[in-house]
């Protein structure tokens, strides 16, 4: 006779709480907190060097790049005496961008596409349509509010707020001598930029992209190319190095393979570079990638708590060589594949923070720049280190009580 009465389970143990010596990831409720993905932005993305883009980009006077971050607008232009030089694309008549587009170049001056205030292209104002009618314009007071700017190795960054972070030559000091050897600043760009958005928290995206011990699962390519001899490093100030050499022998996928045979030799490299990838990241958000035939970067910016924007360009030098062409032809081949495989391991590490079966991070000594990078944000942000969620309205104040108590900030995150 069948047994028509339920078999009921065992009610769940709930997932242990992991501790400190455990865990290492952050608290599950900072990466669904609006108020603090709000000092996020003030205080990683406002007050950290933002990359723009490259002074070739920017060619001939007039020439001009676009950056928008959460919030706040950017606009680097190339001036008449040849000079970079970065404003807050913000009119200063009613606030309206004065460019409208990523890229683009303008005659004579900047001409704000709402009401035709124009500016020349070292930001100070040119004039205003129907003059009389409008208070006296003074043509530097009244021009485009400059950013705080840096161009190093070629390449510009921005900040939007004063911050105590130091310069990115600072920053890059530790990696300058290898990356000089590149010369990233003579290089010109391979294409436009590319941009795509990910229903993620952006910390997703760092938690992924801030360790190797997923390369011999997740990417077979990356794997065949240079996963025997992968090594992530941590350095002060929240640089990161991941050197990657490639794998000795014949290699079984057909893009690392061809890739292998096809790259031909870059004179001005050291010998252990010529056959090996480099990565550099610069907090927060910023990685480099150096390698032998291109130089790239990415980068992520939070749009919403569970909406992120990556970002990237690619440069190199003038080599008409055919190898070259293709070998930089597989590197994206293999670079867009690799993309792929982290944009579903990003979301499945956002999906996890919403499961009431996850209890936290446990990492392995070679998820140490992970481990890093969640301390570095600890130190700068000190809320992280807290594992319960503060109570409505309370977080800014908890934070800033918390930083100046710790004496925090950037001289105790170095």
């Amino acid at each position: 006779m069948a047994d028509n009465h339920a078999v009921l389970a065992p009610a769940p143990a709930a997932v242990p709480i992991l501790g400190d010596d455990e865990r290492g990831g952050l608290p599950w409720w900072t990466y669904f907190n609006k108020e603090l993905l709000e000092v996020e932005k003030d205080q990683l993305f406002r007050r950290c060097w933002q990359l723009v883009g490259h002074v070739s980009d920017i060619p001939e006077a007039g020439d001009y790049l676009t950056l928008d971050v959460v919030g706040e607008r950017a606009i680097a232009v190339r001036g008449k005496d040849g000079e970079v030089r970065c404003f807050h694309n913000v009119c200063r008549h009613r606030g309206s961008r004065v460019v409208a587009d990523e890229r683009g170049s303008c005659k004579a001056a900047i001409v704000c596409p709402f009401h035709g205030w124009s500016y020349n292209f070292d930001g100070t104002l040119r004039g205003a349509p129907r003059a009389r009618t409008l208070p006296k314009l003074d043509p530097t007071e009244h021009g485009l509010v400059p950013l705080e700017y840096e161009i190093w190795q070629g390449l510009i960054f921005v900040r939007f707020a004063p911050s105590q972070q130091p310069s990115v030559a600072e920053m890059m000091a530790p990696h300058l001598a290898e990356i000089a050897r590149y010369r990233i600043g003579e290089m010109q760009p391979l294409g436009g930029f590319d941009a795509e958005e990910l229903a993620v928290n952006w910390k997703a995206v760092r938690d992924v992209d801030n360790e190797g011990y997923h390369v011999p699962i997740a990417h077979p390519s990356l794997q065949d190319l240079y996963g025997r001899s992968y090594v992530d490093e941590a350095h002060s100030y929240g640089t990161s190095r991941s050197f990657a050499p490639f794998n000795p022998g014949e290699s079984k996928l057909w893009s690392v393979r061809h890739y292998k045979k096809i790259l031909p030799k870059v004179e001005h490299l050291p010998e252990q570079n010529q056959r090996a990838w480099l990565y550099v990241g610069l907090f927060p958000n910023t990685v480099l990638m150096l390698y032998p035939d291109q130089v790239g970067f990415y980068q992520e910016f939070p749009l919403a708590i569970g909406r992120t924007l990556q970002r990237s360009g690619a440069y190199a030098l003038a080599d008409a060589r055919r190898e070259m062409k293709l070998a930089r032809y597989l590197t994206k081949r293999i670079d867009r594949v690799t993309s792929r495989e982290d944009t579903q391991l990003i979301i499945w590490s956002w999906e996890s923070m919403q499961s009431s079966g996850f209890a936290g991070m446990i990492l392995s000594d070679l998820e140490a720049g992970v481990r890093s990078y969640h301390d570095q944000l600890r130190k700068l942000i000190p809320v992280f280190n807290l594992d319960d969620e503060p109570a409505p309205g309370s977080l800014d104040q908890l934070n800033s009580s918390l930083l100046k108590a710790a004496g925090g900030g950037w001289a105790d995150a170095a």
